[in-house]
């Protein structure tokens, strides 16, 4: 049985059983696709409506982006708040800027209620990499403030981010006291027992060859369902061809020093906050419970990942923090998250009762797990908050599934350069 890739968060992990493949035939209200937060939220949220409902992993629970991403519960859209009003108009960005919100208090609630044992703590820092970027920032916590109501953003000046920062890196920062991060694998774990607790069912090893309205297929089972979710975001591959072209996988990479002990933790981020910076491609970092830094810098736009990934991530690192060159690191991992050309979440509904969300650009912690959430409320009958997000302008990328690649990272390699100007 294959296991889950190795990270500092899978050798982290709470125990969590080896669950049996589907075998044979089964009839199930909703059968649902992916082990990751989208499918397990809805797994959940349908189980607890009364669903008889089946989860189908082609891997482990948590195998996927779901576990092994950099833990951070940013607020809002990839898209800010400007960007939102430009786009929407006031009420619609009220509107979508709400459902985030919401998404962040769920994950809190989840973990509350069903008692997940997951590192939940509270903060986060967007920092400023160039000198332009506080200009926009105080006009962006404007906004947050005035139009849509939000006091927990405050604008920190170079001076105050080198208080609360061990790097001189940056010119200023967005502090937001309601972000959060946690151990995503861990969170993922305690969704799936919340999700059995509720009834549903989860196979693992259960790779889904087929599916049309009605009915999915793996190599030793058959489900006959009323309804699917597809679940699988970056890993979706050519199973439903209608909507793989409109997300691009990339990869992305993280590692885990040594332990660096309190004194040491608390020089490179006093509060314990989330941080991520405003480079296109992003630098993303923040502290583990037994006090590593986990540091995300870098992605590949190739399924295949550097031969050696700590090496690939740690320049990236030795820029913020230059004083962890003596460091060890200790872990060091990879995986593919799923973008949008616009970088707003593709969510929406096939012919057969087919739902999906993917495509959450770098937002998924919280949004995929509000996904499963509306999803079951879709399913049943209550679909105004889910097509809030279905309605969201989405353009396919050029060339389909097979140009999407060459053409995306032309346009990543020119962002990624204007990062270094």
């Amino acid at each position: 049985m294959s296991s889950l890739v190795p990270s500092y968060y899978a050798a982290t992990a709470n125990p969590a059983p080896a669950r049996p493949a589907l075998a044979g035939e089964t009839s199930v209200d909703a059968c649902v696709i992916g082990g990751g937060l989208t499918g397990l939220s809805a797994a959940l949220h349908l189980a607890e409506r009364g669903y008889k409902t089946l989860l189908l992993e082609a891997e482990r629970v948590g195998w996927g982006a779901s576990g092994r991403n950099g833990g951070q519960l940013n607020t809002g859209l990839r898209k800010g708040a400007s960007e939102l009003i430009e786009l929407f108009g006031r009420d619609k960005a009220k509107s979508l800027f709400a459902m985030a919100e919401e998404a962040k208090a769920l994950v809190r609630g989840l973990v509350a209620r069903h008692a997940i044992a997951c590192d939940l703590k509270p903060g986060s820092l967007y920092v400023a990499y160039k000198k332009s970027d506080p200009a926009w920032m105080a006009a962006e916590v404007d906004l947050l403030q005035e139009v849509f109501g939000y006091r927990a953003a405050q604008l920190l000046s170079k001076a105050e981010v080198e208080e609360r920062l061990g790097s001189r890196r940056y010119f200023g920062a967005i502090a937001d006291s309601s972000a959060a991060h946690l151990h995503p694998l861990n969170f993922v774990l305690g969704l799936a027992v919340a999700a059995e607790a509720a009834g549903a069912r989860l196979c693992e090893q259960s790779r889904v060859l087929k599916l049309a309205p009605g009915e999915v297929i793996t190599a030793a089972g058959r489900v006959k369902t009323r309804l699917i979710v597809l679940g699988c975001n970056a890993y979706l591959g050519e199973l439903e061809p209608r909507i793989a072209g409109m997300i691009m996988p990339i990869s992305n990479y993280i590692l885990a020093t040594e332990p660096l002990g309190e004194a040491g933790a608390r020089a490179l981020i006093r509060d314990d906050v989330a941080v991520c910076d405003t480079k296109f491609v992003v630098d993303y970092y923040r502290l583990s419970a037994d006090r590593r830094l986990l540091f995300g810098g870098g992605e590949t736009y190739s399924s295949t990942p550097p031969r050696d990934i700590a090496g690939f991530v740690r320049p990236h690192m030795l820029k913020v923090f230059p004083q962890l060159a003596d460091k060890r690191i200790d872990y060091a991992w990879g995986g593919q998250l799923a973008i949008t050309m616009g970088r707003l979440p593709h969510f929406g509904r096939l012919p057969g009762d087919i739902f999906f969300a993917q495509g959450y650009s770098g937002q998924g912690v919280a949004l995929a797990t509000l996904a499963g959430k509306l999803i079951a409320e879709a399913a049943g009958g209550t679909a105004e908050r889910f097509d809030l997000f279905a309605q969201l302008p989405q353009r396919r990328f050029p060339g389909g599934t097979l140009l999407r690649q060459p053409a995306l990272v032309l346009g990543m390699l020119w962002y990624a350069l204007r990062d270094r100007l």
